[in-house]
């Protein structure tokens, strides 16, 4: 864009939408703002937009946005995205990447705790009054696996790092080194890498290679008292595999922030097995999101205002 005009319409189709414009009226009096919270009030002003946060896309949008040449989404995923990809021609697609690490690395090693120690059961044991001790080796002597070293992974590698764990990873080029790794594999080398771990967390972005990535063949090379962790998406995993691979005892146990179907349907087996954690999509959920949002958003707004290029920009041939 012309530096000379400074002046653009950013459209807000967020459930946070007023706050976000408040934010940007106190950094950037000079840029208009119009909330549209839901699918029919975007498609009324989308025309008048030259730049768009959004956490979700009607599937007609892009007949109507004519001037629309940024869309910057509230999340590091893409996936709602990713079906329109061949319609959006030349609009930019930024994210949120780099904001999710440490919260998502406390949620992980949260539960690696919980389940190392099995604390579901030390918590029906207090709730009938029962007292059962016993002996439980250091997290340091265990191997957690990462599959995904981007920037979550990465972090999840380095605090498992911290607990003093052997630590191995899968990622694309596995020829760059990554802090805290002590082993690295290639993404087409699980086979190798899940039969060494005590934990494997799934940190991978949902593309059409990840989908269904995890499932029977998968949780078969994996070591019958290691963990699946899951705060990557749904449809990474094999659900009904995994969930039969639960009940035989083929792993030992789950953590599970992501599912196929979200919200998780009251008739799934995971609500009640006893070898399961099952969250409500809240790994990521760090407070005051949308201000953190604001940050990488307010970098980029200063960027398109001055004519240039855009941080945290997607490949939408690669999904991330």
């Amino acid at each position: 864009m012309p530096a000379e005009r400074p002046d653009i319409t950013i459209v807000l189709c967020h459930p946070d939408a007023e706050l976000y414009a408040r934010l940007v009226a106190d950094r950037f009096p000079q840029v208009r703002t119009i909330i549209a919270p839901s699918p029919d009030q975007l498609a009324r002003c989308i025309n008048e937009a030259d730049a768009l946060l959004a956490s979700s896309l009607p599937v007609d949008l892009f007949e109507h946005a004519k001037k629309l040449r940024w869309i910057q989404c509230p999340f590091a995923g893409v996936d709602s995205i990713m079906p329109f990809r061949e319609t959006i021609g030349e609009i930019t697609i930024t994210n949120a990447r780099g904001i999710h690490g440490d919260i998502i690395a406390d949620y992980v090693m949260a539960g690696v705790t919980m389940l190392h120690w099995d604390f579901r059961k030390l918590l029906r044991d207090q709730a009938e009054r029962r007292w059962s001790p016993r002996f439980v080796a250091p997290l340091a002597e265990k191997t957690l696996g990462v599959v995904g070293l981007g920037s979550i992974g990465a972090t999840i590698g380095r605090r498992a790092k911290s607990a003093g764990m052997t630590v191995v990873g899968s990622k694309r080029d596995a020829s760059v080194p990554v802090d805290g790794v002590d082993r690295l594999f290639a993404s087409g080398a699980l086979d190798e890498m899940l039969p060494l771990c005590d934990f494997v967390v799934l940190a991978v972005p949902a593309t059409a290679t990840t989908a269904a990535l995890i499932g029977a063949a998968e949780i078969a090379r994996m070591r019958r008292n290691a963990f699946l962790i899951n705060i990557a998406r749904g449809q990474v995993v094999v659900e009904a595999e995994l969930i039969q691979a639960l009940k035989a005892g083929t792993i030992a146990g789950a953590l599970l922030d992501v599912f196929q179907r979200e919200p998780l349907p009251q008739e799934s087996p995971l609500w009640d097995m006893p070898n399961v954690i099952a969250t409500p999509h809240v790994s990521g959920s760090a407070t005051n999101y949308p201000e953190r949002v604001f940050s990488i958003f307010a970098d980029n707004i200063e960027r398109f205002l001055r004519g240039q290029s855009l941080t945290n920009v997607v490949d939408l041939g690669r999904g991330y």
